[in-house]
């Protein structure tokens, strides 16, 4: 048990409020004012719109930065600054010798949020756990089957299929008892994915017959509770009171849907949002030039790259896509997109997690690119699409100035590329439904682990949620995964990861380009806004002024 342990804890400007001031209470439409400083509010311009108010059902980023730790909680979290375990909605946690069982001892007196739509009767309890979890695996579980029984994340990384059962021991102790031990499965149950839900709200939702409520009308045990949503515009959350872990969240938290990025910077200048993500780099000098106006900077773990779909012809061909990596000047995209804030990638993991190894990169050659083409069968080059991320985010700043640039490089070969681009979230299902030829996306990691660069993005499993936007399924680099997730060695566990890394440059699914810089502005009246080096935004401990 604690050499497990151990090693687990190793990793480890125009002004629009108006329009954003209108919301729907329970009785019909209210306007509203954003908050002000009385009501002890704040107000956060994000980029996209959540694609669910139910972090196990996504892996959106965007999405994850609003949801996830407002409100909700897990079992345990990992501490940003050591990478070790630290207990949340559970005090303690035993591993057993073989691994196979870990046990949980519950926090008790967790209370759940009251909101317009539902009153809890208990407090968060073993049922509540047993509920979250047995979701994403047991078909008898009454929500297993909602939203097509898709868990992007969970099932990425195998989860579903290494949990065999989950004991109630008592009513605050809980037992999951695994098919095999697996040295990465703390980071993953302390992820932003696995949060505990409320069992008792989930039943009141399934006897309506409106269980497709309960991903979009959430219940949590987090710092907020959900108010309103109204697309492109606004997400409304207010404070909940009863918050275990202390009383001074703000009254009301607001999320501005802002998507252009210009457009967010103007608002944060007009004080209408008081922090703003993902500023740009050629607005970072201007806004930190500014006393009212503070910016923050934090490495994260993340990776920005180019995708291709191996499932489609002719990307099915490893000259091919090797041709494509050849012809990108990759240093111009580094200043013309991440102006020095950023670092290119030697490898799909970043230099500052434990399992980096550079790899032999390609390199910038047209004459080579061209060989590799007429080797390919394509002296003439031919015709594909790039996908441009629409919104801002670490690993990518400017994926339209990104593509314009792939765009041009690739012309001098006689490939013809059309750039397309869709909303947000309909541009992430079209993706995950694989229509795309060649796609510029990224990840910020989860956990410290080196699995989350790996099973989520690039596992056999993965490309059956649709979340492998290289649509590649690989049984020796799978095995490989497995090799390592099955040790707690970790010189082999490297040693894994090393061939791994090999094998994506090798095989090119895709070509890493860079690992960006998490910049936030945040108005000097801000405080407890930390960036974090992975997982999503918190605002648990957030304070304006002198609250």
């Amino acid at each position: 048990m604690t050499r497990l342990l151990n090693i687990s804890q190793r990793y480890k400007a125009t002004t629009i409020g108006a329009a954003a001031a209108l919301i729907l209470s329970a009785c019909g439409e209210v306007p509203q004012t954003k908050p002000t400083s009385k009501t002890q509010g704040i107000v956060y311009c994000a980029e996209a719109n959540p694609v669910s108010f139910n972090p196990q059902v996504t892996t959106t980023g965007s999405t994850i930065d609003i949801i996830a730790n407002q409100l909700y909680n897990s079992l345990i979290s990992i501490d940003p600054i050591t990478a070790e375990f630290k207990p949340e909605l559970a005090t303690s946690w035993q591993i057993s010798d073989d691994g196979k069982k870990i046990t949980f001892k519950l926090r008790k007196d967790v209370a759940f949020h009251t909101t317009d739509y539902f009153t809890p009767s208990r407090t968060m309890n073993a049922d509540d756990v047993i509920f979250s979890f047995s979701r994403l695996f047991d078909v008898y579980n009454p929500y297993h089957f909602v939203h097509d029984a898709n868990y992007p994340y969970f099932q990425s990384v195998g989860m579903d299929q290494l949990i065999r059962k989950i004991i109630k021991v008592d009513e605050y102790t809980v037992r999951f008892e695994l098919f095999s031990a697996e040295s990465s499965l703390l980071s993953n149950i302390a992820t932003d994915f696995a949060v505990i839900l409320s069992e008792e709200y989930a039943m009141f939702r399934a006897s309506q017959d409106k269980k497709h409520l309960f991903d979009t009308l959430p219940i949590g045990t987090g710092p907020y509770k959900y108010k309103h949503f109204l697309r492109d515009n606004l997400v409304r959350f207010h404070k909940h009171h009863a918050y275990w872990k202390h009383n001074h969240a703000v009254d009301q938290l607001v999320y501005d849907i802002t998507t252009n990025n210009t457009t967010r910077i103007a608002k944060m200048l007009t004080k209408e949002c008081d922090i703003t993500s993902h500023p740009s780099a050629t607005q970072l000098e201007a806004l930190s030039q500014r006393k009212d106006i503070v910016v923050d900077k934090a490495v994260n773990l993340n990776v920005g790259y180019w995708a291709f779909n191996t499932e489609k012809p002719p990307f099915d061909n490893a000259l091919v896509r090797k041709a494509l990596a050849h012809s990108i000047d990759f240093d111009k995209i580094m200043q013309a997109v991440f102006y020095g804030n950023g670092i290119a990638a030697q490898s799909i993991l970043p230099p500052s997690s434990w399992a980096y190894t550079p790899q032999a990169m390609p390199y910038y050659d047209p004459v080579k690119a061209k060989q590799y083409l007429t080797e390919a069968g394509f002296p003439n080059g031919f015709e594909m699409t790039l996908w441009a991320m629409p919104v801002s985010r670490i690993y990518n700043p400017n994926a339209r100035k990104m593509a314009e640039l792939i765009q041009s490089d690739l012309r001098q070969i006689g490939i013809r590329t059309r750039i397309v681009e869709y909303e947000w979230n309909t541009f992430i299902e079209r993706i995950g439904r694989h229509e795309h030829d060649s796609v510029l996306l990224g990840w910020a990691a989860d956990t410290p682990d080196p699995d989350n660069f790996f099973s989520p993005l690039l596992s056999c499993t993965a490309t059956f949620t649709g979340k492998n936007p290289a649509n590649w399924c690989n049984p020796e680099f799978d095995l490989l995964l497995t090799q390592a997730l099955d040790t707690n060695d970790l010189k082999m566990r490297k040693f894994y990861y090393q061939q791994a890394q090999e094998m994506l440059i090798r095989e090119l699914p895709l070509v890493p380009i860079a690992h960006g810089v998490r910049f936030q502005a945040r108005s000097a009246e801000i405080s407890g806004a930390e960036l974090r080096p992975f997982g999503g935004v918190s605002l648990a401990n957030v304070r304006k002024g002198t609250q």
